[in-house]
């Protein structure tokens, strides 16, 4: 069989727990974003737009929604009969089958679909991040600086830089150490989770990794350790754009805010490289003459009579007369009933706000705390008319009760 330049592997099966209610019943690359999107759309849609043209989706942890939202492909024009995109949840072997254990355990137990397409290079993804890449640019360095791995990086705060796998290069962009999640990091520069690999070399390391019992079977912690040890040449790829780690509920709420800017970080308005996503059949928005909307992101089949501002409304939303909604993310189907108010808060799905509640926006002793401020109500709930959540409460259908006795009005 003729080689094949290259494919991607899509790591796609995190749970998220650090989203607490928003990934209870779905995996992280599920979750809603952008007022459209899921954040798998955004890997997906960088494959179509880098003339990737096949992709296996590795899945684990609740897979269900997020195997049907991607079908057969076609929004990212995966819908091919020489390629196109495969699913990968673990799966019983002969000799038994096993859970992923980890991120290179995951691509070793799929080493006989890589094997079937022959190829020379393994793109490796997360797919839970917010971001546009060319990714036959990274190839084309990858080639370039003859290189055996190359990790696309990008420079984060100081103050995050604990949170992601941090490396040190030479002049010449060839990485030296590589240090995951130091407690006191001496450099800023940080992996993205997107590597590309030469696959021969690739396969002889996740073999021997795989029959190291003391190994976390991770890329971070042991793949590109070892390569490193063993003098392989590994290089860093410098990225500039917009990328967003949105493992956290303040790093959600913000990424969806900085698509609200007059000239946002992330464009999703470019037309050379579109996000792609599945399309609903749902009627345009409606605004009611009683409405009043500034700097908001509103989706399909919305009905809008109150007020809505800086906010991001997923599609079937409805706000009633004289409801007020700021500094927001609503997801698909929330009612806000008249003249309650919303704030600084993101809500689940299907959920109700009962008339003249007020959620988020004022401060008191919290009964549980969320993060940064941002009140965060579970889906599927029904609150009562009146009631109140004090910003940073978390509402979450195991807690309601108990929470909701001790913020009612």
């Amino acid at each position: 069989m003729r080689k094949k330049e290259w494919l991607a592997m899509l790591l796609a099966g995190g749970q998220g727990r650090r989203l607490g209610v928003l990934t209870k019943e779905l995996a992280k690359p599920a979750v809603p974003f952008g007022g459209k999107y899921r954040i798998i759309d955004f890997a997906l849609s960088n494959c179509y737009n880098s003339g990737i043209d096949t992709v296996g989706v590795l899945t684990q942890y609740q897979p269900l929604t997020l195997h049907a939202y991607i079908g057969i492909g076609s929004p990212w024009d995966l819908d091919r009969k020489n390629g196109g995109v495969f699913i990968l949840p673990p799966y019983q072997r002969a000799k038994g089958g096993e859970w992923y254990k980890g991120t290179a355990d995951a691509i070793w137990q799929n080493m006989n679909f890589i094997r079937m397409f022959n190829v020379r290079h393994v793109l490796v993804l997360s797919g839970d991040h917010i971001y546009k890449m060319d990714y036959a640019s990274l190839l084309g360095f990858h080639k370039e600086k003859g290189a055996e791995a190359t990790i696309a990086v990008i420079g984060v705060p100081w103050a995050e830089a604990s949170r992601f796998g941090i490396m040190h290069t030479a002049a010449d962009g060839r990485i030296v150490q590589f240090q995951e999640k130091p407690k006191k990091p001496q450099s800023n520069l940080a992996s993205m989770g997107v590597y590309i690999f030469d696959w021969e070399v690739l396969e002889q390391y996740l073999a021997e990794d795989a029959q190291d019992r003391k190994s976390a079977h991770d890329f971070g912690k042991n793949i590109i350790p070892k390569m490193l040890d063993g003098g392989r040449r590994l290089f860093a790829y410098p990225f500039e754009g917009y990328w967003k780690d949105v493992g956290t509920i303040e790093s959600y709420w913000e990424a969806n805010m900085d698509l609200l800017a007059d000239d946002p970080p992330l464009d999703l308005n470019d037309p050379d490289w579109r996000i792609y996503s599945v399309s609903s059949t749902r009627p345009p928005h409606y605004a009611a003459p009683s409405s009043q909307i500034r700097r908001a992101i509103i989706g399909e089949g919305c009905a809008i009579y109150g007020e809505v501002e800086h906010s991001v409304l997923f599609p079937d939303v409805y706000i009633g007369k004289g409801a007020k909604v700021r500094d927001s993310v609503l997801l698909p189907h929330v009612r806000v009933e008249d003249g309650a108010s919303v704030e600084r808060a993101i809500i689940g799905w299907r959920t109700v706000i009962g008339s003249q509640s007020q959620i988020g926006g004022f401060s008191e002793a919290p009964a549980e705390t969320g993060s940064a401020g941002i009140t965060v109500v579970d889906g599927n709930l029904i609150l009562p008319p009146a009631s109140r959540a004090v910003r940073g409460t978390v509402l979450g259908q195991d807690s309601f009760e108990t929470v909701f006795e001790a913020l009612s009005i």
